[in-house]
């Protein structure tokens, strides 16, 4: 009897990953050109789509066949059309858009991460920073960039927001505030689906047009407003239920804590705080995206990094609160819940 032979090794899996910023810059090109947003209103055929996109005619078919393989168009008949994902979330048209934080992945962080070595060596930011420009001090001052910005932060974080404003036991509380709310998507998506409730936004003065024209937007106003302050230096507005949705990990060790902290000199007894990010998984083999996004914030910030949702339950328990708990929401997304 022969032994069973043993299938040869294949080095695809390894090329896949290592050429994979081809797929990725030309998924990010395809939003940069709106295409997607443009085949939202009819399928097209090459040539018009080459003529309206403005692309080569050397680069045009092999551009959109290679979106057709990736799994990002559909082909018909000669006629290119959006995916059902594609439709509903690369349209600019769409409330359901995320392609915001693509556009900033594409302008931003995709030439600051080719000084991932560099960052790995050092443990130094690689953006704006490395060439003594303080980022964040020209967005806050830039309305107009500060919008597009709040924009694509909503757009990573929809999908959360609704989980949280559905999952979590709003009927057991009145209250809550959001730290660093972006536009206001998930105080608005709380509201939304929870009446009773009453929220506030918290974050630097310069967010508060942003927030106030979406919560607007949405007819909120009378339930859900702004209030401006630094949540290091100022106390934290009182409500039974405070939220941190991808806040925690842009900060080092001693921030997380003292947030945390904060956080639960702001809340009732009973009351709540949540947490979420795209949590590690405790034994850290599994949510890729999460460690990935961790040396995102290596990248982009002095001391930031993501975690465990084992490591922020027990953050939580330092600054008092009594229950913790992890759930996880939607994607790479969980969140932690502490009790006081």
């Amino acid at each position: 009897m022969s032994e069973q032979s043993t299938p040869p090794l294949s080095p695809e899996k390894i090329m896949q990953l290592g050429m994979g910023f081809w797929a990725s810059k030309t998924l990010l090109t395809a939003v940069e050109l709106e295409i997607f947003t443009e085949l939202a209103k009819r399928a097209e055929n090459l040539e018009t789509l080459q003529g309206r996109m403005g692309l080569h005619p050397r680069s045009s078919r092999d551009f959109l066949d290679a979106l057709v393989a990736l799994g990002m168009l559909e082909r018909e008949d000669g006629f290119y059309s959006n995916t059902p994902e594609t439709n509903h979330f690369l349209d600019k048209n769409k409330p359901s858009y995320i392609g915001g934080i693509l556009e900033m992945a594409n302008h931003r962080l995709y030439p600051f991460w080719a000084h991932l070595t560099e960052a790995v060596r050092t443990g130094l930011p690689q953006n704006e920073s490395k060439d003594n420009i303080d980022f964040f001090g020209i967005l806050y001052s830039d309305p107009a960039r500060l919008k597009e910005f709040l924009a694509a932060m909503s757009g990573v974080s929809h999908g959360a927001n609704l989980c949280i404003a559905a999952k979590f036991p709003w009927a057991n509380y009145k209250s809550f505030v959001d730290l660093g709310p972006a536009q206001g998507d998930l105080p608005a998506q709380i509201a939304l689906q929870n009446p009773h409730l009453k929220g506030i936004g918290f974050d630097l003065p310069a967010v508060a047009p942003v927030f106030e024209e979406y919560i607007q937007a949405l007819g909120l106003s009378d339930r859900v407003s702004f209030q401006g302050g630094d949540f290091f230096n100022d106390p934290l507005p009182k409500a039974d239920v405070v939220l941190m949705g991808h806040i925690l990990h842009d900060w080092d060790l001693e921030q997380k804590k003292q947030l945390l902290s904060a956080a639960y000199d702001a809340l009732p007894d009973g009351g709540a705080v949540i947490v979420y990010d795209a949590l590690i998984d405790d034994e850290r083999r599994e949510n890729a995206f999460g460690l990935l996004m961790s040396l995102n914030m290596l990248i982009e910030t002095p001391g930031g990094f993501d975690y465990t949702g084992a490591d922020c339950a027990m953050w939580m328990q330092e600054a008092g609160f009594k229950e913790t708990r992890v759930e996880h929401l939607i994607g790479p997304d969980s969140m932690v819940v502490g009790i006081k």
